[in-house]
């Protein structure tokens, strides 16, 4: 007959990121529950209206709070990896370069180039291929975007010489 005891961990302390995401996790359920309070609206059969699912929502954000929070103090979440920071600086950078010059050089320069970095971040190098293929990529969007759905996206010279190349052409 063994002596061990029967919790295998017996030191138990609390995991405070766990129990961050269960504040964040108690914090969003309230806002949810008090935009729903917000939402006027006639109450159609069966008691159901435009505020039924968000509070449905809320209610279920506050129990995975709640038990979020149990199973930290309990202890029994898994251990986590340790955290490389490199690969998230890669995809920061290329979200601030995307959004300081996507006015300045066009939506798809700026997004091919956020894709490239995004792509370094999950550890492809050659950016001699990521931003090309980001670049073709981004135009086939924002063609989409400008003349299928007739939305805004900004644009920059190679949108604007696409543009060109896609305008009709009247003949006098």
């Amino acid at each position: 007959m063994t002596t061990e005891p029967l919790n295998r961990n017996p030191e138990r302390r609390p995991d405070w990121a766990a129990l961050v995401i269960a504040a964040a996790l108690l914090v969003l359920a309230g806002v949810v529950a008090w935009d729903a309070s917000r939402i006027g609206g006639v109450v159609l059969y069966a008691r159901i209206g435009p505020q039924t699912v968000p509070y449905a929502i809320a209610i279920c954000l506050a129990g995975l709070g709640l038990w979020t929070i149990v199973e930290a103090l309990r202890g029994d979440f898994p251990e986590r990896e340790p955290q490389e920071a490199l690969p998230v600086l890669w995809i920061v950078a290329g979200l601030l370069i995307q959004l300081l010059t996507i006015r300045v050089i066009g939506f798809s320069t700026a997004t091919g180039v956020l894709f490239a970095l995004v792509a370094r971040g999950f550890g492809e190098r050659r950016f001699w291929i990521s931003i090309p293929f980001g670049i073709v990529l981004s135009i086939a969007v924002w063609v989409i975007f400008a003349r299928g759905l007739s939305l805004s996206l900004p644009h920059g010279p190679l949108e604007d010489a696409l543009m060109n190349l896609l305008r009709p052409r009247t003949t006098a």
